[in-house]
C-alpha cells in the first residue's frame, strides 16, 4: 500500500459514495488508474464494504452509553452463551470482546434513559452469564469516525 492507496482510502471513509472520478481528482490519478486500485484493494480485503452511516438521534434512539460487562463465568461456553444472547438485543450497536477486568464493552443505542433501563433491567441484567454491568452514558461527540 503506498501514500495514493492512502488518499484513495481517506477519501472514501470520507464519503463512501464519492464518483470514481471525483476520487479519481482526489487522489491524482486517471480515472482508470484509480477504478483499477479500489478494485485492488476491495479484492485484496482492505476495503471491507460499503455502508450508510446511521443518525441514531435521527431514527429516535438519541441514548448512547457504553457498556462494560463482566460474566460470572470465564467459559467458552458463558462467552458463547452471552454473545449468542446480545446478538439478539436491537439495541446493542457494537459488542467487542476485551482485554482486562471485564469481558465485553457494548455500544447501546436506545430512544431515552427509560427505554435504556428497560434493557439494562429486563434484558441484560437478566441474562445468568452476567456479574457485573456498568454503563457509560454518552454526553456528546466531539470526534467519532465510526463507520
Amino acid at each position: 500500500m503506498d501514500a495514493t492507496d492512502r488518499r484513495i482510502l481517506r477519501a472514501l471513509t470520507r464519503n463512501g459514495r464519492i464518483s470514481n472520478l471525483e476520487l479519481a481528482e482526489e487522489a491524482g490519478l486517471s480515472p482508470s488508474a484509480c477504478l483499477r486500485r479500489v478494485t485492488t484493494l476491495e479484492r485484496a480485503g482492505v476495503i471491507a464494504g460499503y455502508r450508510a452511516v446511521l443518525n441514531p438521534e435521527a431514527m429516535g434512539a438519541g441514548f448512547v452509553a457504553y457498556v462494560t460487562v463482566g460474566l460470572s463465568q470465564h467459559t467458552k461456553a458463558a462467552q458463547e452463551a452471552f454473545e449468542r444472547a446480545i446478538s439478539q438485543s436491537p439495541e446493542v450497536r457494537e459488542c467487542h470482546n476485551i482485554t482486562g477486568a471485564v469481558e465485553y464493552l457494548l455500544r447501546v443505542e436506545a430512544a431515552d434513559l427509560a427505554a435504556y433501563k428497560h434493557f439494562h433491567t429486563e434484558v441484560l441484567g437478566t441474562l445468568p452469564q452476567v456479574a457485573a454491568i456498568t454503563s457509560y452514558v454518552v454526553m456528546g461527540s466531539p470526534k467519532n469516525e465510526r463507520g
